[in-house]
């Protein structure tokens, strides 16, 4: 049955397809969590996921940082607590809707979601600059095109840092 499905099968060096996709998710799972190395230890990934996204909307709701997440709104709330008290999320209401809790990261929260984007980006290059020279545009086309199948919403809203 599983060949038959259409992502199974050749994937033009011998392999089979989900296999290789396989492969490339633990790398690339492994380069998100070795980024957070880089921190040593000031967050858990759980609490970097937060930062990530709050550096991607900006002061926002913590509802909808809940929803980004994927997360139940007690949890963020724990979470917030936690980067709060560490100095890297300020916690106030929106004007005129105290009910509402806003969340923002503060410039050390800034600062530490930025070491780590740059770590992965460093990484990620220098994985790419090994490839052969003439086989790099292939494979960012693929990556292209993969991206594009997967459709806009997947995963999360962030276009810059996946928290992962």
């Amino acid at each position: 049955m599983e060949g038959s499905l259409p992502w199974t099968g050749n994937a033009g060096n011998g392999g089979d397809a989900l296999e290789v996709l396989q492969s490339v998710t633990r790398i690339l799972t492994g380069v998100a969590l070795r980024s957070l190395d880089v921190l040593d230890g000031a967050v858990t990934l759980p609490q970097f996921r937060m930062l990530a996204v709050l550096a991607d909307l900006g002061p926002t709701r913590s509802v909808q940082v809940a929803r980004a997440l994927g997360l139940e709104a007690s949890t963020i709330t724990r979470l917030a607590d936690r980067l709060v008290g560490a100095g890297y999320v300020t916690r106030g209401s929106e004007p005129g809707h105290r009910g509402v809790v806003a969340l923002e990261l503060t410039a050390t929260g800034r600062l530490l979601v930025t070491k780590v984007a740059a770590w992965r980006q460093q990484e990620l290059a220098r994985m790419f600059a090994r490839l052969p020279a003439d086989q790099r545009e292939g494979v960012t086309a693929a990556l292209q095109h993969f991206a594009a199948a997967a459709g806009e919403g997947y995963g999360m809203a962030s276009r810059t840092l996946v928290p992962v």
